[in-house]
């Protein structure tokens, strides 16, 4: 599930464009946000249409459809394939966001068997979310940088 591998720079780049163009890309058009709620309250607020939930100590937040309150992300999927070196993917896409658009991002992970393991959740600002999305899918279909 976690790949161990020494490279340059280099053979990290040529691996990590090769993932990108293999994994399976979802960009989402609906907005969505973080909602915050004490652990205590799961049961009753952990909603089914929240893209993912993690925890702390103290609250439990999940990724939701935006309605107006908080602040607003667009969100991009990956599904990677199967037994795919995805190794450092999570670095490596956020600086080439960060140094060619400027933008920070979130990720969130998990892993689903039955789709070939490990998918990332990557939200960013909506400000910047159609340049991001476009950005991803130009790296996604082997356009360079």
């Amino acid at each position: 599930m976690v790949s161990i591998s020494r490279e340059t720079v280099e053979q990290t780049d040529a691996r990590l464009r090769q993932v990108i163009q293999r994994a399976q890309l979802k960009v989402y058009q609906e907005r969505w946000t973080f909602e915050e709620f004490p652990l205590a309250e799961f049961a009753s607020r952990a909603s089914p249409e929240a893209l993912a939930l993690v925890r702390d100590d103290q609250v439990w937040s999940q990724l939701v459809p935006y309605r107006g309150e908080g602040e607003a992300f667009k969100v991009l999927r990956f599904h990677f394939l199967a037994g795919a070196d995805n190794s450092g993917f999570v670095g490596w896409l956020a600086s080439l966001i960060k140094q060619n658009l400027g933008s920070g991002v979130f990720v969130t992970c998990g892993s689903n068997a039955g789709a070939g393991g490990i998918f990332d959740y990557w939200g960013v600002p909506e400000a910047i979310g159609e340049e991001v999305a476009e950005f991803v899918a130009r790296l996604a279909v082997g356009e360079p940088r």
